[in-house]
């Protein structure tokens, strides 16, 4: 199967290439529309600040070519936030293909850090994504969140409901990190091959 990774300006790729490695997946990290284009596969993962990652991905215009793909795509972290229609990040517009608007988590209670960071619950999961995964555990670390929408396939609490992974179309998406979530994120990288 040929893989591709989205390479931007974003961190953290490469724990997602060392986990579809462990799956024997050597996947290609470009930001090369053609091999985007022709992949089987697209992962969109990354840590980082939004408006500095959507102006290296409009540089290239490569928020174009993710837009158009056909294949299944899969959004982790900062790329769900940049598959979404705006980000309080930077006060940026993004790739909109979720119909939605990252938010800043705001505290309420002192016991509310900023960011997220830990191991947090899923639940009302749904779509082939999240097949086998229901009160599962994953690892999060993000200070912004997107809602609840038609489009959300799993909800985490933390200060309030949100988007824990979602889906439309050939686009999938996940605000934690399947990649650092043991085996229960190891099942939801295989789901997402299988797609």
């Amino acid at each position: 199967m040929n893989v591709a990774i989205v390479k931007y300006n974003a961190g953290n790729i490469y724990s997602v290439v060392n986990a579809l490695k462990r799956l024997g997946i050597d996947p290609l990290l470009t930001d090369d529309a053609e091999q985007l284009e022709k992949a089987d596969r697209v992962l969109f993962p990354g840590q980082g600040e939004a408006r500095g990652a959507m102006d290296y991905l409009k540089a290239r215009r490569l928020d174009e070519v993710i837009r158009s793909l056909r294949q299944p795509v899969l959004g982790i972290c900062v790329g769900q936030q940049l598959l979404c229609r705006h980000s309080e990040e930077g006060d940026v517009d993004c790739i909109g293909v979720f119909d939605a608007d990252v938010r800043r988590f705001q505290p309420q209670r002192h016991e509310d850090k900023v960011p997220c960071m830990g191991w947090n619950r899923l639940y009302d999961t749904s779509s082939p994504l999240m097949q086998g995964i229901e009160d599962q555990y994953v690892y999060f670390v993000h200070s912004y969140y997107v809602g609840l929408t038609d489009d959300t396939i799993a909800t985490a609490d933390y200060i309030q409901p949100y988007s824990a992974a979602m889906h439309r179309a050939n686009f999938y998406a996940c605000q934690f990190h399947p990649e650092k979530s043991g085996r229960v994120g190891e099942q939801i990288i295989k789901n997402f091959l299988a797609l």
